[in-house]
Formats: C-alpha cells, sequence, structure tokens
C-alpha cells in the first residue's frame, strides 16, 4: 500500500538507451528494459520518457527487483549508450542517474525534464 507523501526507492529501475542519430533535437535509437522483449524503438526523447514512464507504473515497488538489462546492439551502429536509473519516484517527478556509458560519466537528474537537457547537451556536441 503506498502512503502519500511518501517516496518509494526501487533497486530494478533501470533501462538502458542506445542513441542510434540525434539530429536538430530529434533523437533515434532504442531502450531495452527488464520489462520489455527485445528493444523497443525510439523516435524522440519525449517518446522515451512516455515509455520510461508506462514501465514504471507497472513497478510493484517495493517487490523483487528486475533483473538489469544488458545491452545487445551488435547489428545496431550506436553512437552513444547510456543507463538511465530512476532512483525515486513520487507523481510526476523523478530522481535518478544517467550514466553514459561510453564515456564512463555519469550525472543526477531531479525530474524527466532534467534527464532529457542533460541527453540534448550531451547529445549536441
Amino acid at each position: 500500500m503506498k502512503v502519500p507523501g511518501k517516496m518509494i526507492p526501487c533497486q530494478s529501475r533501470e533501462a538502458v538507451v542506445a542513441v542510434t542519430s540525434y539530429n536538430n533535437g530529434i533523437m533515434d535509437g532504442y531502450l531495452q528494459h527488464p520489462r520489455l522483449e527485445g528493444k523497443e524503438k525510439l523516435y524522440s526523447l519525449s517518446q522515451m520518457i512516455l515509455l520510461l514512464n508506462s514501465l514504471l507504473d507497472l513497478e510493484d515497488c517495493p517487490g523483487n527487483p528486475l533483473p538489469l538489462v544488458f545491452p545487445v546492439s551488435g547489428d545496431i551502429d550506436v553512437i552513444a549508450l547510456f543507463r538511465i536509473q530512476i532512483l525515486f519516484r513520487e507523481g510526476h517527478t523523478w530522481q535518478g542517474r544517467l550514466i553514459w556509458q561510453d564515456e564512463g560519466q555519469e550525472a543526477v537528474f531531479q525530474s524527466g525534464i532534467e534527464l532529457i537537457q542533460l541527453l540534448d547537451e550531451i547529445l549536441a556536441e
């Protein structure tokens, strides 16, 4: 039972995003998550956020953690690979970490908008 005003941590809220192209704010790529069979094609950052949100809605926290996702990109030309870990979610506010696997860097985000801004800054370079 969820208690209003309490943030519940979850250990399994991790997705892998493989970016295949990024041009003028438009991202193409794939998202992998333990609840998805295979890869889900992405056409924009906003689609990524909506998909992640719907996957989070399926979570039964603090239930058993889902297995980690290991990216499979053998047949895909990837320009960037990210792990998105959503550590807390209350309503539509997310807190988590963005891990840029290619560069071994990570950043903390406090909202979905901040996650989009981080990805845009990295990919626009």
